[in-house]
């Protein structure tokens, strides 16, 4: 078994596999390519969207939506309006009144409707939200956990957690304020998963894009990316696979590979510190068995607990994603294997020699069926 240092790392290793595999996928391509028909639109025009449709989530025009998305707007559906650009050839007066050399310039905004994808219909299209399940179940425990940091948050930090309702928090399932060193989540998140994960993520931005922070400067990309990987960390650790979430919600922030790694070789630290905070708690809590040494008498266990390790390690060895990982699991494996072989041999042979009536194979014959 590997040592706790060795487990940490390997989480983190394998939750930056697990992304690189999920953006080379082609879905994720293709989904890339959708986001970059979208025209990304001003602040100005953000905030007209927002006041005529707060629903709205991907925008195109009438023609853009027919043309690039093979969707057609719904009978009776009213446009958002947003401010467009009238672009016109400049004349050489016009270059010299306006003092430039650009051949083209902007002389006003005119007021063109576009819609939302609710307001249309056709093929599919795909979604961030394709790549982010939010359901991850509830999971037995959780709630007591999720409690217990937020006490210990709140009693052992200069962190203050509190909660307010999702319908509070704009969309979001919560969210660190760095100003006043506080957290807020949304209290009446029914996931009790989602509501730790939540958590697990805004205490990685506390501790990585807080005001005295080594990485607050970086960009939105690299901080969501490194808070919701320590997040998936944290919760792999306790056993709770956060992926049908966590992944995707990496992957449409980071989009590409060297985001990715950048940003993941900066959470080592922050990803062990939850660990072991983790660690420290679930113990308190009795949710955690005292970690086992690194188990090479395997001739202690129970024939029950041989056979449920050797099911474990098989399970493991077939979601392992690194070759490192997974023939570190097969030498394992193969020692459990090696034991459960020899304890049936010592069986069988106790077995014979109490009962010598019952005639053994002909070892020639058992040799020939080997040939």
């Amino acid at each position: 078994m590997p040592t706790k240092e060795e487990w940490k790392k390997q989480l983190v290793d394998n939750a930056e596999q697990q992304i690189l595999n999920l953006t080379d996928s082609d879905k994720f391509k293709n989904y890339l390519n959708t986001v970059a028909k979208f025209h990304r639109y001003s602040a100005r025009n953000i905030d007209l969207i927002y006041s005529q449709n707060p629903e709205a989530t991907q925008i195109a025009g009438f023609k853009q939506w027919k043309n690039d998305f093979n969707r057609s707007v719904n009978k009776g559906e009213k446009g958002i309006r947003i401010a467009a650009p009238m672009i016109k050839k400049l004349t050489p007066e016009d270059q010299k009144r306006l003092d430039t050399t650009k051949e083209k310039a902007i002389v006003g905004y005119r007021y063109i409707p576009v819609f939302d994808i609710s307001q249309t219909s056709g093929e599919p299209v795909l979604s961030a939200k394709d790549f982010v399940k939010e359901n991850l179940a509830d999971h037995k425990n959780v709630t007591n956990l999720y409690n217990e940091l937020k006490n210990y948050l709140n009693n052992n930090t200069d962190i203050k957690v509190s909660e307010k309702r999702l319908s509070e928090l704009g969309g979001a399932k919560g969210y660190f304020q760095p100003s006043t060193s506080e957290i807020v989540i949304g209290g009446d998140e029914p996931d009790n998963a989602l509501k730790l994960k939540t958590l697990y993520h805004e205490y990685a931005h506390s501790q990585l894009h807080g005001l005295t922070s080594e990485f607050k400067d970086r960009p939105r990309a690299y901080q969501e990316t490194q808070a919701e990987a320590v997040a998936y960390v944290a919760m792999q650790n306790i056993g709770v696979d956060t992926s049908n979430y966590s992944l995707g919600y990496v992957a449409t922030w980071a989009k590409d590979k060297a985001v990715i790694h950048s940003a993941l070789s900066e959470i080592q630290q922050v990803s062990n510190k939850v660990i072991e905070l983790s660690d420290g708690l679930t113990k308190q809590l009795g949710l955690q068995e005292d970690p086992k040494e690194p188990e090479h008498d395997l001739k202690k266990l129970s024939a029950h607990d041989l056979n449920k390790s050797y099911q474990g390690l098989q399970q493991q060895v077939q979601q392992a994603t690194s070759p490192q990982q997974k023939a570190q699991l097969k030498n394992q494996l193969n020692d459990v294997h090696q034991e459960i072989s020899d304890r049936t041999q010592k069986q069988l042979k106790a077995f014979a020699e109490e009962n010598p009536e019952i005639k053994q194979p002909d070892p020639e014959y058992d040799q020939s069926l080997k040939r």
